[in-house]
């Protein structure tokens, strides 16, 4: 087998195309030839032992054996002769073929060509690889920078969306408050229209000309005050408690006709002012 593959090299070095070369030249050519016929002669010799070696294990076998047994046989020779090849290439130190330094020469020579193509060949499959990566990145960084564009995109279209909603719902709220307002409102007048007509029909003022009389026997140079119902008393009540809550107190005076204070005092409707008696509020009954 090593006479065979130096052969190979052999014959690429004579198929390879060469200038012309001087006659130191050729004489260092024909000492490489005569040194690698050299090494194929030893090489040759070694195979030749090697063979005996086989013979000499192939004599020495015991009584025959059946096909299957043979084979077993021979893988387990095998399997020893390999292990043992295994422990002595472990211990031993390389042994040079040749001392020759021409034959050296030229299979370092060959063995460097043949590292060098080996790492061509290495360089160049690097580059394809390269090559392929930064394609495959260039696609990639496309691909995210559309990602990117659509996520941009749609988060505007939520940011717009939710403004949408928001100023729907809020439109929507503010259009039921106002509904509601409106209702509560003409709920509001109707029971003031009810509460006026049941008050004047059942709590209507005095007679004019009674109290005109009253008030000029007491006092003839004093005008008379025009008396308010009882349903805008009850009104003035209101609209003073929930317009200036910190100050509900109306003051009474000759527009209020004395028996309906009195009716609204006795009844828990009004409440006088704890340090003036002169003025009344409404009582709060919401809190």
């Amino acid at each position: 087998m090593a006479g065979i593959k130096m052969q190979s090299y052999s014959t690429g070095d004579e198929t390879a195309e060469e200038p012309p070369i001087s006659e130191t030249e050729e004489s260092t050519a024909s000492g490489a030839v005569d040194a690698r016929e050299e090494l194929l002669n030893e090489c040759e010799s070694i195979w030749s032992q090697m063979e005996e070696c086989q013979s000499k294990i192939t004599l020495k076998r015991a009584e025959p054996l059946t096909e299957s047994d043979a084979e077993i046989s021979l893988l387990m020779m095998r399997m020893k002769a390999l292990t043992v090849e295994f422990s002595q290439w472990q211990i031993r130190s390389p042994e040079l073929i040749s001392t020759n330094p021409e034959v050296l020469l030229t299979l370092g020579k060959e063995e460097l060509w043949k590292v060098k193509e080996d790492l061509e060949k290495v360089l160049l499959t690097a580059q394809l690889r390269n090559k392929k990566i930064k394609e495959d990145f260039h696609r990639e960084e496309q691909w995210h920078d559309e990602q990117k564009k659509i996520l941009n995109a749609l988060k505007e279209t939520e940011k717009k969306m939710e403004e949408d909603i928001e100023s729907h719902c809020q439109r929507r709220a503010f259009h039921k408050l106002k509904d509601e307002f409106f209702k509560v409102k003409a709920y509001k007048e109707e029971l003031l229209n009810a509460l006026g007509a049941f008050l004047e029909e059942h709590f209507p003022l005095p007679d004019k000309d009674v109290t005109a009389k009253k008030k000029k026997i007491k006092n003839s140079e004093e005008p008379v005050t025009q008396l308010i119902a009882l349903h805008e008393i009850l009104e003035n009540l209101i609209n003073t408690l929930f317009t200036t809550p910190h100050e509900p107190y109306i003051t009474v005076d000759d527009s209020l006709w004395p028996p309906y204070v009195e009716l609204l005092l006795r009844c828990g409707v009004a409440l006088r002012h704890p340090e003036d008696p002169n003025r009344i509020r409404l009582e709060a009954f919401h809190q």
